[in-house]
C-alpha cells in the first residue's frame, strides 16, 4: 500500500470511529447497530485502536476496555467533549495520550495484563501481590522504600525496616506504612486504601489520616483523605483469592472491576444504569458469568459479539 493510501485508510478508519463514537453516545442503539459496530470493533486491531483515540479526546462513552492508554483528565475531556474544529490543543493532547502507555511502561519495574495475578518479593523482603491490568515502579535507591502506583491493584505486605520508611506514591496523594499489610486500589479518579494490618498512613490533598486494621480511606486528585471508616478487608481483598466480593456498589464500578479479568471489551451503552446497585459473589476466572448474573438480577440485556460485550437497560 502506497503512503497516499495508507493515509486514505486511516482517515476513513478514523471518520468511521467518531461515527461510532457520535451514535453510541446518542443513546442506547439497536440491535442491528449493536452487531454492526463489534463487528467493525473486531475486524482489525487499528480499528480499535481509532476508537480509543476517539474516546481519549471526546470521552469514555462508558466504555470499560484492557487499558491501552489513560484517560484524559475530566477537564480537557470535557473541553473536548463533542466532534469539532481540530485544533492544534487538540491535535497536542493526542499526541500525549498516545504516548502515556509507553511512559507506563517505561517507568514500571512489574506490570500485569488482563486477568493476570502476580507476586514479587522486593529487595527488602517486602511481598505485593499484584492485580490485573496493574503497574508498579520501585526506587530503593534513597533512604526510604519509594514505589509508585501507575495504575491498577496491589496488596502490600511490608518487611519491618524503622530507618527506611515504606512509602507508595498514588497520582493524587501518598500511603506510608505504619507496620503493616494493606491494599491499594485506584478506581478511576478515586483510590481506596484498606489495612488489613497494623496501620497507615494516608495523605491526599489535605492532613493525613491514620487508617487501623480493618479500616479503610479513599482520597482523589485536589480531595484530602477522608476520615476511616470500617470494611470487611475480606471482601476487599478477596480477589487474591480468586473472587470478587461487591457489596451494593454501583454497576459502572463493578463492570471496571470485572473488564480487568476479562480480555476484551465491556461497554455500558445506557449511562443511566450505571448507578444500579450491585450486591454478589463471583469468580474472577469467568468475569462472563458474572455479568451474566447481573444482567439477570437487575433486569438489563447483555449483547455478545465475540470478546465485544455491550451491556444496556
Amino acid at each position: 500500500m502506497t503512503k497516499d493510501a495508507a493515509d486514505i485508510a486511516e482517515t476513513e478508519r478514523r471518520r468511521a470511529a467518531i461515527a461510532w463514537w457520535t451514535r453510541l453516545d446518542a443513546g442506547a442503539p439497536s440491535p442491528a447497530e449493536r452487531a454492526a459496530f463489534a463487528a467493525w470493533l473486531t475486524r482489525d486491531p487499528a480499528n480499535k485502536a481509532a476508537f480509543d483515540d476517539i474516546c481519549c479526546l471526546w470521552g469514555d462513552v462508558e466504555i470499560i476496555r484492557p487499558q491501552v492508554a489513560a484517560p484524559a483528565p475530566a477537564r480537557r475531556r470535557a473541553a473536548l467533549r463533542r466532534p469539532g474544529r481540530k485544533s492544534a490543543a487538540a491535535l497536542g493532547v493526542a499526541c500525549v495520550l498516545s504516548f502515556d502507555e509507553l511512559s507506563i511502561r517505561w517507568r514500571a519495574n512489574a506490570l500485569t495484563g488482563a486477568a493476570e495475578v502476580r507476586s514479587i518479593t522486593l529487595d527488602d523482603g517486602s511481598r505485593v501481590e499484584l492485580g490485573p491490568d496493574t503497574a508498579l515502579a520501585t526506587d530503593f535507591s534513597g533512604e526510604e522504600r519509594r514505589l509508585t502506583l501507575l495504575r491498577g491493584e496491589a496488596y502490600f505486605t511490608v518487611a519491618h525496616d524503622p530507618l527506611r520508611p515504606f512509602r507508595v506514591s498514588v497520582a493524587a496523594g501518598e500511603v506510608t506504612a505504619l507496620g503493616t499489610a494493606f491494599d491499594i486500589a485506584i478506581q478511576g479518579a478515586r483510590t481506596e486504601v484498606t489495612v488489613t494490618r497494623h496501620s497507615v498512613r494516608v495523605t491526599g490533598a489535605g492532613p493525613s489520616v491514620v487508617v487501623e486494621a480493618g479500616g479503610q480511606s479513599a482520597f482523589g486528585k485536589g480531595v484530602a483523605a477522608v476520615a476511616p471508616y470500617p470494611v470487611d478487608a475480606d471482601h476487599v481483598t478477596a480477589w487474591r483469592r480468586g473472587k470478587l466480593v461487591f457489596d451494593d456498589k454501583p454497576l459502572g464500578e463493578v463492570v471496571a472491576i470485572l473488564a480487568r479479568y476479562h480480555h476484551g471489551f465491556l461497554i455500558i451503552v445506557d449511562p443511566s444504569i450505571r448507578s444500579r446497585r450491585v450486591t454478589g459473589v463471583f469468580e474472577t476466572r469467568d468475569p462472563l458469568s458474572a455479568l451474566r448474573a447481573i444482567e439477570k438480577s437487575l433486569g438489563l440485556r447483555a449483547y455478545s459479539f465475540g470478546s465485544v460485550v455491550l451491556l444496556g437497560g
